[in-house]
């Protein structure tokens, strides 16, 4: 049947791809019939507001970038100093747990692509599900997935944080400077406070959890419950604390003793219990695991393996995008540059580009909820997703009219009965990014899944939602789903941290990745894309208008694109969804005087270089 429904897509494809090509320059098409904008799921984080006035920032020998000044400024800071870059991230992260909590922090996970100068190497802190665990635990007494806010909020939903093993991990190999100096910045803001940005404000004032949990409502809210205001001086000297002991005894302060014990009676003691034990603390282990890595014209991209799909799905993106062009050189994406918009931002996508690289994002999803998950459960094809004759095949399915829907591929190599993945796409997450005078790099991508992550909190951090990343639906039809749950499992991700090379002379070109969940992977094409087939610098990228497909209609940022594009879309048969994109990129690339770097205007974010 799977062969039959593979020959039938590369039938109904009645054009050739000279022709695709010729009507992609601008040759008649006829209006398609309106299509009903399929349902998402709201954005967790949503927007705090477009700043115009970013710049690309230069450097001559280091530099930092993250979703907040002062945690930019932290990381800036250890760079100064001779720092490398996992010495920069680490002093990131640890601010960011307590400027961007409803985003990131040590109750978290994190993928960190590391590169010293000589190789690219992936550590995996994602977090693992607690021995306890089951694969029916979101499901109610019918059977049927339970919403996602009552799976998110409360002790059901944790999974053992992993960000500061893979810290640790990192550091121990390439760090220059003392673990306990890298902590004092963030100790330094937590114990004589900061002013709550407009930003976090905004995530306060939206969510209506936090008066549920009196610990963040005691911290988050005033004594009318009202969102702190912006610029109020916020202290939290429990999490001052909590980082003095992980600063002096390493992690193991995290995963021992008294904080262990915390978050562990604090899951079990909610409402909503989950089944953290001391022994799934304690016994937690970062992965050093290998990189995903493939060739997109004349670069290299590297990226984060399983349990992450981000890595894979960039890779076949940007490799059936240039098997389009090898079949039709008028389809290289160089070729369509961004185009003056009507909506004030400056540019936009061609219709051309958001065809190609939705029709391209739509067959890397399809793969994604078929065969990615945690490949130390499941056995995951990374060889065969990602080979050129499989991404050959992929291609010949993209037309000129848009394929709606697409189905998994079947690449050399598997053979497993496995369900698709069905579940919800959620969004949350920050973004870190550096480069050392010692010629290192980092992307890290960093989460507590949905904004301010389950609500359970304890010694001024808190705890992730990252379960509910797994599917909520262990089989279908009697085949098992591949991201189901499964005790001391990692649940699929969509973190893309990326690191670009140049394939001739082997030399860093750029470290790129974004928050935003399952629309990560969008992100990332969007800015690798704008980077080396559009020549533009990394602020230009990031502040393109987001687009994309998540194989669930085409998607487009509203309110940064013109009624021309969205109609041209239309006309091709794309079902268009306009709604919040807030991404928050981070890129630093490599340029004529040694680096420039941009952040994303749809946050808080700063990049920082000397």
């Amino acid at each position: 049947m799977i062969i039959s429904l593979r020959a039938k897509n590369n039938s109904a494809r009645v054009i050739g791809v000279s022709a695709l090509a010729l009507w992609l320059s601008g040759c008649g098409t006829e209006p398609s019939a309106p299509h009903k904008t399929p349902e998402l799921p709201p954005a967790p984080e949503i927007s705090s507001g477009f700043r115009s006035d970013m710049a690309p920032v230069h450097a001559t020998r280091h530099m930092a970038a993250a979703a907040n000044p002062l945690a930019t400024a932290a990381g800036q800071q250890m760079l100064r100093r001779g720092g490398s870059a996992i010495d920069a991230a680490i002093a990131m992260q640890a601010v960011l747990a307590l400027v961007e909590p409803q985003a990131s922090g040590i109750g978290g996970g994190a993928f960190i692509l590391y590169w010293d100068g000589k190789q690219v190497q992936a550590f995996d802190g994602r977090e693992t599900a607690p021995a306890g665990a089951n694969t029916r635990m979101f499901q109610g007494a019918d059977g049927q997935p339970i919403p996602f806010t009552e799976a998110q909020i409360g002790g059901r939903s944790v999974g053992v944080p992993g960000v500061l093993r893979a810290l640790e991990m990192a550091h121990k190999q390439h760090g220059k400077l003392p673990w306990r100096d890298l902590f004092q910045p963030a100790i330094q803001l937590a114990n004589q406070g900061f002013p709550v940005s407009k930003r976090l404000h905004t995530q306060i004032a939206a969510d209506k959890f936090i008066p549920g949990s009196p610990e963040m409502a005691s911290y988050f809210l005033t004594p009318q419950g009202q969102a702190l205001p912006v610029g109020t001086l916020l202290k939290n000297p429990e999490l001052a604390r909590t980082l003095d002991a992980i600063a002096t005894r390493g992690a193991d302060a995290f995963y021992q003793g008294a904080v262990a014990q915390a978050m562990v009676d604090k899951v079990g003691a909610h409402a909503r219990p989950g089944t953290l034990s001391l022994a799934d603390v304690s016994g937690y282990r970062a992965r050093e695991r290998q990189a995903v890595c493939g060739d997109y014209k004349e670069w290299r991209v590297c990226g984060m393996p399983p349990p992450s799909s981000g890595g894979v799905a960039v890779l076949q993106t940007l490799g059936i995008l240039e098997a389009l062009q090898r079949q039709s050189p008028a389809l290289d994406l160089a070729r369509m540059p961004p185009v003056p918009s009507s909506t004030g931002t400056g540019v936009e996508p061609s219709s051309s580009a958001v065809h190609l690289i939705a029709e391209a994002e739509r067959l890397a999803y399809a793969d994604r909820a078929l065969y990615l998950a945690d490949s130390d459960f499941v056995p995951v094809n990374v060889k065969g997703l990602t080979d050129k004759a499989y991404y050959a095949t992929r291609a010949a399915l993209v037309g000129e009219k848009s394929m709606g829907r697409a189905e998994a591929g079947i690449p050399a190599g598997i053979n497993l009965a496995l369900a698709p993945d069905r579940s919800a796409l959620r969004i949350s997450t920050s973004q870190i990014a550096a480069v050392d005078d010692q010629g290192g790099a980092i992307s890290m991508t960093t989460s507590v899944e949905a904004a301010f992550g389950s609500h359970v909190m304890t010694h001024g951090f808190i705890l992730n939602n990252q379960l509910t990343d797994f599917s909520f639906v262990p089989e279908e039809n009697g085949k098992p789903v591949a991201n189901r749950i499964e005790p001391g499992k990692r649940p699929r991700s969509s973190m893309a941290p990326t690191l670009v090379f140049d394939r001739k002379s082997g030399e860093l070109v750029a470290t790129v990745g974004s928050p935003g969940g399952s629309q990560i992977i969008e992100y990332v094409n969007k800015s690798v894309v704008g980077l080396v087939d559009w020549k533009l610098n990394p602020q230009d990228a990031i502040s393109l208008p987001n687009f994309g497909s998540r194989n669930v209609g085409t998607e487009l940022e509203a309110g940064m694109v013109s009624p021309s594009l969205v109609q041209q879309l239309k006309d091709r048969g794309h079902e268009i969804s306009l709604i919040e994109m807030t991404s928050g990129t981070q890129i630093i690339a490599r340029d004529e005087n040694g680096w420039v770097a941009g952040a994303d205007p749809r946050r808080e974010g700063t990049a920082l270089g000397d």
